[in-house]
């Protein structure tokens, strides 16, 4: 499961982060905001290789000796980034796919509310349960 989710606006500031425990809350901020640059990277080399049919689900961003970094991009350039525990080995590329596609749903459902104005920051509480739900628990 994830410790840290977030949605980062076109213009990459972030829009949605949750993070567990709170106390890593400024590390998981930096590791996210980090993570930017290669998603940047994996969005530009994959303009150049298809033209306009490309995958949504960027894969593996980068590992720390901690965390592993998976990111995921709409249509509208808005990005997920899961970080998930290093120590967590029995999570596959596929739960990962499946856990981006549920947010990426649940945020499709946030920006057809017609009272949320897109690009400021989601307050919805089905997304956050739906969120909650993909978190490790933290006892």
């Amino acid at each position: 499961m994830a410790v840290c989710i977030s949605v980062i606006a076109k213009e990459n500031y972030p829009l949605y982060i949750r993070s567990v425990p709170t106390q890593s809350e400024l590390k998981f901020h930096y590791t996210v905001h980090t993570s930017l640059d290669v998603v940047e990277e994996k969005i530009s080399a994959a303009g150049k290789a298809m033209a306009d049919q490309r995958e949504l689900y960027l894969g593996l961003l980068y590992p720390t000796e901690d965390y592993k970094v998976y990111g995921y991009v709409t249509n509208s350039k808005v990005k997920f980034v899961i970080v998930v525990d290093s120590s967590n080995t029995s999570l596959r590329d596929n739960e990962i796919r499946s856990m981006f596609r549920k947010l990426h749903n649940s945020f499709t459902d946030v920006m057809c509310n017609p009272f949320y104005n897109p690009g400021d920051p989601v307050q919805s509480k089905a997304f956050d349960s739906m969120v909650s739900g993909m978190m490790v628990q933290v006892s």
